[in-house]
């Protein structure tokens, strides 16, 4: 509203002494549902305006209004004058009045009281509007919380029966697994106790070594033993570094079975291990409690997720950039579980592809780990990004994957449970994943 309007309008109508009202803090000077014939100008003072939907309900608070503002704009110019809440002064105040009996002043100029009102009318409309849209949005907002609470909730309820029967076939892995190990290893020290080095090197380890040592370990076992090349990268992954006996050299078949042994035995204990951590992480996913007692690397995670998805990615290049990196303070399941995830998704993406690559790259700014995943797949729609992270949202249809939507929902609970977030972007050439989490400052601190 004009500002010069508005002094002129309470100049001429608000500033006498006989239209003045103090009201004392507490008391109250329109009451809803009741006659009022008044429009009020608050000098000084604070007042608040409360709305009650039925006669036993709880009143709400609706407005307040301070120094400048108009109360009793609708009951006096719509002509009902009936006020529609009740206002109460919050404090000492003063205000300004005039009522039905009022004179226009100056009409020949200015025309009629309703017209010389019109921008205070058209004000308190605005103010209304404003807040109702302001009300609204918030309502939106809390029924998105308490709905995404309520999916939460179920989903929790659900991912508790999973866990349950999940549990009971996990657990039988695991043990079976390490009685498999057992006898394995008796029988091979009864009848064949040299191939025993070998299948405790792939069990102890498992395939530790990267596709560049591999590359590099190979050429040295070709140079030292004149030996095919592809024969000498698979061995070069089951004996790293040292020298081979005259044995295994007459036998390199023989050696890399006995070690693809002990190396498929260690990645099953490694599955079996993790599904439990899994297990026990599904249950919680409707809570918000996370335990996070550990003091983990995120590099060394994030190569436990690769070694678990070694069948899933053997088509697929990964490139790893590791940093070095602080410790973060966290589960190592969760952790493996946040990668684990993201990763599979790009290589189900790329089924198409034709020369599938992912890009990780671990840095470290402002006291927060940064992990970036990319990926040459398809591009992810604006309307999929949005939804992303929603539980239930799922594209996969069909198949093994079931698509029950609760892999990045998951992990978007787990970062943010950390105090991290994530966010993706994705165009026509790649699709990138970037996760923050926060680093331990070494006093027990995030």
């Amino acid at each position: 509203m004009n500002s010069d309007k508005l002094q002129r309008l309470i100049d001429a109508y608000f500033s006498q002494p006989e239209r003045r009202v103090v009201i004392p803090a507490g008391e109250t000077v329109l009451v809803q549902g009741e006659n009022n014939e008044r429009l009020y100008y608050v000098c000084s003072g604070e007042l608040e305006g409360f709305y009650q939907e039925e006669e036993n309900a709880h009143s709400v608070k609706v407005f307040s209004a301070s120094k400048g503002a108009f109360i009793g704009v609708h009951s006096l110019f719509s002509e009902t004058f009936i006020a529609s809440s009740t206002v109460i002064s919050k404090t000492d105040s003063e205000l300004g009045w005039i009522d039905t009996n009022t004179v226009a002043i100056d009409a020949e100029c200015y025309g009629p009281l309703s017209a010389q009102f019109t921008p205070v009318i058209v004000n308190e409309l605005s103010r209304r509007q404003r807040r109702a849209t302001t009300e609204a949005i918030e309502k939106e907002n809390a029924l998105q919380k308490l709905y995404t609470a309520e999916q939460m909730t179920t989903l929790g309820q659900l991912a508790a029966g999973i866990a349950h029967e999940l549990n009971n076939a996990v657990g039988v892995l695991n043990s079976k697994t390490n009685r498999l190990q057992t006898i394995i290893l008796e029988l091979l020290e009864e009848i064949h106790p040299e191939a025993s080095s070998f299948v405790d090197q792939g069990l102890m380890y498992g395939q530790n070594i990267s596709s560049s040592e591999v590359r590099r370990r190979g050429r040295e076992l070709e140079t030292t033993y004149g030996m095919e090349r592809d024969m000498a990268r698979e061995l070069a992954r089951a004996v790293p570094e040292g020298e081979l006996s005259h044995y295994w050299l007459k036998s390199p078949e023989q050696a890399i079975r006995y070690w693809n042994i002990g190396r498929d035995l260690h990645d099953m204990k490694l599955a079996a291990r993790h599904s439990i951590g899994i297990v026990r992480s599904v249950k919680q996913l409707g809570r918000t409690d996370i335990d996070t007692d550990e003091l983990l690397d995120v590099n060394d995670s994030i190569n436990k997720a690769l070694i678990l998805l070694q069948s899933d990615l053997r088509r697929v290049s990964v490139h790893l950039s590791p940093a070095a990196m602080p410790m973060v303070k966290a589960s190592a399941t969760e952790l493996v579980q946040i990668w684990a995830n993201i990763i599979k998704n790009a290589s189900d993406a790329m089924e198409k592809v034709q020369e599938p690559e992912i890009e990780i790259s671990t840095r470290v700014s402002n006291r927060f780990v940064l992990v970036t995943i990319a990926n040459n797949g398809p591009e992810i729609d604006e309307a999929t990004r949005r939804k992303i992270f929603q539980p239930n949202f799922t594209t996969k249809k069909g198949g093994l994957s079931f698509g029950l939507g609760l892999g990045l929902a998951i992990v978007k609970r787990i970062i943010t449970g950390y105090g991290g977030s994530i966010a993706v972007k994705s165009n026509q050439e790649k699709t990138i994943f970037r996760i923050k989490l926060p680093v331990e400052d070494g006093h027990g601190k995030a």
